[in-house]
């Protein structure tokens, strides 16, 4: 990565998708995706209404929203999209997001994807904002997971799945992440109980990866190299990608089409475990 032209997201399009021939991505079928204003839950929200499913973007971001549903439609998909504002830190909005899915045909899948992030060290961590971190990424998949299961259990045909943005933090710590990583061990904990109480009607997966190029993240980088003093291509090489051994961020578009795959009856097997795609992150040290 030689500028900063480089950092920015890339535009999103029809040959980054994995379409799947599959017997449950039909419009009947139904997939929550939470975080669909923008980086992965957009991307997965367009791939999953691309593959034929019947999506519905959950976001506390409206403007965003529209805009995910004005990308959808540029596809052409055989799926449809609705966009339901939704804030995850309202036990009702949650509830009421899982009750609009389920009036649009047989609600099968739901992907927790929305997150947020703070950086300080333990000592000098908000708890205000800790607290906020793990009621939109613990407690809100954990009542997604609470009132959706009863309807995917109703189809009986054992598709349906509720999957989990997981991290490379869900793996191993770093400093000044501390409710981050808390959240995303919890996640992975979440995942495993969503397995052992799904009875093979409800598959339980989580998806772990390293640093994906997405709006927040362009937006984390500068922030970085103008507090370090660095480039923002020395951030991404040395700082970011540093202890991997793929040199390259994802993108958007890869970690949605683990979700795809995920979902499809490809994956039947895939019951509690995670899918690790971090370039050597977990795996490799020096």
């Amino acid at each position: 990565m030689s500028s900063t032209t480089e950092l920015e997201p890339p535009e999103l399009t029809a040959d980054d998708l994995l379409v799947l021939e599959d017997p449950a991505f039909t419009p009947d079928t139904v997939a929550i995706v939470t975080g669909a204003a923008s980086g992965i839950g957009e991307a997965l929200a367009v791939a999953l209404a691309v593959n034929g499913l019947t999506v519905v973007g959950a976001d506390i971001d409206d403007a965003g929203l529209e805009e995910t549903a004005t990308t959808i439609e540029s596809f052409d998909p055989e799926g449809r999209f609705l966009s339901v504002p939704t804030d995850l830190t309202d036990d009702g909005d949650v509830e009421a997001v899982v009750d609009a899915a389920a009036e649009e045909g047989d609600l099968a899948f739901v992907a927790n994807i929305a997150g947020m992030q703070h950086i300080d060290s333990i000592a000098e961590f908000p708890v205000e904002q800790y607290d906020l971190l793990q009621s939109v990424m613990i407690r809100a998949p954990f009542l997604l997971s609470k009132y959706a299961m009863p309807h995917i259990e109703e189809s009986g045909d054992g598709t349906g799945a509720i999957a989990n943005m997981s991290s490379v933090h869900g793996h191993y710590a770093t400093q000044d992440k501390a409710a981050y990583i808390t959240a995303k061990h919890a996640l992975n904990g979440l995942t495993k109980s969503i397995a052992a109480e799904g009875g093979g009607d409800v598959r339980g997966f989580s998806v772990s990866v390293g640093y994906v190029l997405t709006p927040l993240m362009a937006d984390q980088i500068a922030d970085t190299a103008a507090s370090r003093g660095l480039s923002e291509t020395e951030v991404v090489e040395d700082v970011m990608l540093g202890p991997a051994r793929t040199k390259t961020m994802m993108t958007p578009a890869e970690v949605a089409n683990l979700f795809v795959f995920g979902f499809s009856t490809h994956a039947t097997h895939l019951n509690g475990g995670d899918l690790l795609f971090d370039g050597g992150y977990t795996t490799t040290y020096e």
